[in-house]
């Protein structure tokens, strides 16, 4: 049992928009499929599909997702909020917000190759709980240096060439 390596447009077809799965844009009419369905939905396919979002946007497992749900119910207030916190909390996450990586797998992989410093030590587990006190930091090396230099300069760039 691993991260979901299949096809990502078929995700963001059915799913709609996950901007940490994948930075490149559907094609012109994929939106207008879901649309065509009419009738109203149960409450099971709706709570189905917002939990489907949550796991390929963040590309967990549903092991992996039912721990998180488990420690955010134990936790004081809504387990929802607590749940997204949880959620936002991960490393891999923190670095696809913070533009070091343009999609939540690139961050993944960034870990996993050891580019990235939590207070001063290699982490390389994605999943990897940080704190707000935590200082996340490039390695030292001139590589890792540079492939984030370049990943942190390459969606600005991009921004400013659509305006």
């Amino acid at each position: 049992m691993s991260r979901y390596r299949g096809p990502r447009f078929k995700k963001i077809r059915r799913l709609g928009t996950l901007p940490g799965l994948t930075s490149k844009k559907p094609t012109v009419g994929s939106e207008f499929r879901n649309q065509s369905r009419s009738g109203k939905k149960s409450q099971y396919p709706i709570r189905l599909e917002e939990k489907q979002k949550l796991r390929f946007h963040y590309g967990l497992t549903e092991r992996q997702l039912l721990k998180y749900i488990r420690i955010a119910g134990k936790a004081k207030g809504s387990t929802g909020q607590v749940l997204l916190q949880l959620l936002e909390m991960r490393l891999d996450n923190i670095l696809f917000r913070l533009g070091m990586a343009s999609t939540i797998p690139q961050a993944r992989q960034l870990v996993n190759h050891k580019h990235v410093l939590v207070n001063g030590r290699i982490v390389d587990i994605p999943s990897y709980r940080c704190k707000p006190q935590d200082i996340i930091t490039a390695k030292d090396e001139q590589k890792s240096k540079a492939l984030i230099q370049i990943l942190w300069i390459q969606p600005h760039v991009r921004n400013c060439q659509t305006i």
